[in-house]
């Protein structure tokens, strides 16, 4: 009985992803050429491997034990690539990259286009995608790397996902903006109780450094506006509509528009930090050289280097 690997990689793609459509998605193959594999599997092996008696497709207990051998080869696979990237100190290859907006547009990018410099052969693949969605595709294979944000508050850390590793990028501390045309001009955060705010949902970073200012200042926040997109925000703050709280990074290029108010250690900060899978033979190269790539750029954009440990 002969077994063809690139079969074994699309039965350990529907166990990992759980079903047929997904593991066709993370292949880039269609949901019939996913079955047409798996159906040749089992006539190499000649016996079930998929449970095609329920509604959505799971694995017989031969699929599972042949999944898990499908799991140790693509472990030794991505072994020999990180040898052989290690050994040659070239990237070669994709790497799959999500991130919210903020981070791609002024982080990942310059990251990138460092990288396309040094690493021309590295194949960068960027999706705009965050949270449990961006944490799934992780987990099973569809991202290699996870550009994600955490709200901090004085010296604590964040506990890493579980069966994830983070390594801390840079800290974005939050500032208060207010128009520039306000008059009086407010002289501290205390004169800004009576002035109306853009205010991002409670259950926000920037809306969570709202109530910790309010508290420290012994005001009670009026919430005028709602938004939740940065540049919303920044276009309401800019029309004269309100004060508003946003990381340093969303702000971007000077603007004579707005006037930013000395930072404050009571709002906190949020800390950038790249995810990816653990893995107990040592990090990926790929992802290892985008990583030392946004830290230069975050550098570069002003952003503070983060404090020893985990995010």
């Amino acid at each position: 009985m002969e077994l063809d690997p690139r079969r074994l990689r699309v039965l350990h793609a529907v166990a990992v992803r759980g079903g047929v459509v997904d593991a066709a998605r993370l292949l880039h193959l269609t949901p019939s050429a996913v079955s047409q594999q798996l159906a040749q599997l089992e006539r190499e092996v000649g016996q079930p491997l998929v449970d095609r008696s329920r509604r959505r497709v799971g694995l017989t207990p031969a699929g599972q034990l042949l999944a898990a051998r499908a799991e140790r080869i693509e472990q030794e696979l991505a072994e020999a690539r990180r040898e052989l990237a290690t050994a040659s100190g070239r990237m070669t290859g994709p790497v799959a990259i999500a991130g919210f907006s903020s981070a791609i547009c002024h982080l990942l990018i310059p990251a990138l286009r460092q990288l396309s410099v040094g690493q021309p052969d590295l194949e960068p693949r960027v999706v705009e995608l965050e949270g449990a969605v961006a944490l799934r595709e992780l987990r099973t294979g569809g991202l290699d790397l996870v550009v994600a944000e955490y709200d901090v508050v004085g010296p604590d850390a964040t506990t890493n996902p579980a069966g994830l590793s983070a390594v801390p990028v840079a800290d974005d501390e939050y500032r208060v903006v207010i128009p520039a045309g306000w008059s009086p001009p407010p002289d501290s955060v205390g004169d800004l109780a009576d002035r109306p705010w853009v205010a991002g949902p409670p259950e926000t970073a920037c809306g969570r450094a709202l109530e910790r200012i309010a508290a420290e200042y012994g005001f009670a926040p009026i919430r005028a506006h709602t938004a939740l997109e940065f540049p919303t925000v920044l276009a309401l703050v800019a029309a004269g509509l309100g004060a508003a709280i946003v990381p340093a990074l969303a702000l971007g290029s000077t603007r004579t528009d707005l006037v930013t108010l000395p930072a404050l250690p009571v709002a906190g900060h949020r800390r950038i930090a790249a995810l990816r899978r653990f893995s107990g033979r040592g990090p990926d190269p790929l992802t290892d050289a985008v990583v030392a790539a946004l830290r230069e750029a975050a550098t570069a954009a002003g952003l503070q280097r983060p404090a020893t440990g985990t995010p």
